[in-house]
């Protein structure tokens, strides 16, 4: 019913930026949460952002907090992830997540019923 499709993942050098993109297709309620998920090898995956769709409100993990930026463009059905300042810790496979209904940011993945494909970020030291 909902069909999440990132883009804009790549390889850079620590300092520099990247910005992803996530598309959102099918029938989608009035209200829902669209959230960043990462996943580096080996470990958990880890939320990154978060915002209320219809509000607007943000939430991010302290640890790119001031470096990330979540946003929404409502005409496009599209959710964005600017990433600045961009550290070798912030490697990995970066998820979109839609939690349809949704009236609050959760962090925890399972709340989140929709998720795209991953693209893959990598940051060089």
């Amino acid at each position: 019913q909902v069909q999440l499709v990132e883009s804009g993942g790549g390889l850079v050098q620590a300092g520099g930026s990247l910005r992803l993109s996530c598309s959102v297709s099918g029938r989608t309620f009035s209200r829902y949460v669209m959230g960043w998920f990462r996943q580096a090898p080996g470990k958990e995956r880890d939320f990154v952002a978060g915002l209320n769709w219809s509000a607007g409100s943000t939430v991010y993990a302290d640890s790119v907090r001031g470096r990330f930026t979540i946003s929404r463009d409502t005409a496009k059905n599209t959710v964005y992830l600017q990433m600045n300042s961009l550290k070798p810790e912030d490697t990995a496979v970066y998820y979109c997540a839609a939690d349809r209904e949704g009236k609050y940011v959760s962090s925890r993945s399972r709340a989140y019923e929709y998720w795209g494909q991953g693209t893959q970020v990598t940051v060089s030291s």
